[in-house]
């Protein structure tokens, strides 16, 4: 028996329990942990309030990011063994596994043995943030040293992922961001730039960042109308990225940015990554040895206790966060 985050309805933090279920031994491919940590990303929340690709099924389990010890091995799996320390790259979707919980089980091509230097927290908080960044930058865009990359919702932890990516690879990155109160620590961070959308004008402040050549990549988790300023300020051969939905309206993309500078519009899932074999050690090994060495490094907001879990979503849902939101057991 052990404690699991479940829910029985749609709807508020609210709905979340902590109830003790009996955990099955992993099957077949699969490894069991016992968790230290756990990461919360906005995909729980969708998927708690019904607005996620996947629907739950009820009683629904969720979590896509968990840290802790192997507890037991399923037949088929090699590499790892009892007492490992280990997290896991999420690369399943919502209801086929749910890893908010005190011991979980894990597709094993997911599981990584994490730097040492890391903290159970920092483990927890590592794999979506950092592999969504990495896919869309680095095995999508090929960003270049040099290059001015626009990283919308940049205070998200995805965000804050992406002006590390972008900075170890000697590119610019631009920090988007609706108003001017997170500026500061958004430079902290690592923006080379940080423009409010909703105090500053996008264009001037692109184009000056930028010399008139424009952005080489914007990389979006809102979408909406406020896309097509973004396109109006990407140079020739621009990419645009959109890895989310926070804004569901439909994209309004302007026709002659779109022709005249040649762009690519393009949806992303880190799925693309983390479900085939060979991107995704890719991913890992770029991952680990950033994480080694000290320059990719998870940004925590705030800690909650598992019992805290509906504090946790509620806190998400205050969009006044700054990096990733973990709770430990």
């Amino acid at each position: 028996m052990a404690r699991v985050v479940r829910f029985h309805e749609i709807g508020g933090p609210e709905v979340l329990r902590v109830e003790d279920i009996e955990v099955p031994a992993p099957q077949a491919g699969e490894v069991q942990i016992r968790v230290k940590a756990m990461g919360l990303n906005r995909a729980e929340v969708m998927f708690r309030t019904g607005q996620y690709v996947t629907e739950p099924s009820f009683p629904a389990i969720l979590g896509y990011e968990a840290a802790g010890i192997v507890e037991a091995v399923g037949t088929g799996v090699t590499g790892f063994s009892v007492g490992d320390a280990v997290s896991v790259v999420p690369c399943f979707m919502l209801g086929e596994y749910g890893l908010h919980g005190e011991l979980v089980n894990a597709p094993a091509i997911g599981i990584v043995k994490h730097p040492a230097n890391l903290l159970w927290e920092e483990a927890a908080a590592t794999w979506m943030m950092f592999t969504t960044a990495y896919g869309a930058l680095v095995d999508i865009a090929n960003i270049q040293a040099g290059q001015t990359v626009l990283i919308r919702a940049a205070s998200s932890s995805v965000g804050l992922a992406a002006i590390q990516i972008t900075k170890t690879l000697g590119a610019i990155p631009v920090a988007l961001t609706r108003r001017g109160a997170k500026r500061d620590e958004l430079l902290k961070q690592g923006a080379a730039h940080v423009i409010a959308t909703e105090e500053q004008d996008l264009m001037a402040e692109v184009n000056r960042i930028t010399d008139g050549k424009g952005a080489h990549v914007a990389f979006d988790p809102v979408g909406g109308p406020e896309v097509a300023k973004i396109l109006e300020v990407l140079g020739y051969l621009g990419i645009f990225l959109q890895y989310g939905a926070l804004d569901t309206a439909p994209l309004s993309v302007p026709v002659m940015p779109l022709l005249g500078k040649d762009l690519t519009v393009r949806g992303y899932q880190l799925f693309e990554i983390t479900k085939d074999p060979a991107p995704l050690q890719k991913a890992k090994d770029f991952i680990v040895k950033g994480l080694a060495s000290g320059t990719l490094r998870p940004v925590i907001a705030r800690t909650f206790k598992l019992d805290e879990i509906a504090g946790a979503h509620r806190f998400m849902e205050s969009n006044v966060q700054v990096g990733k939101i973990v709770v430990t057991v």
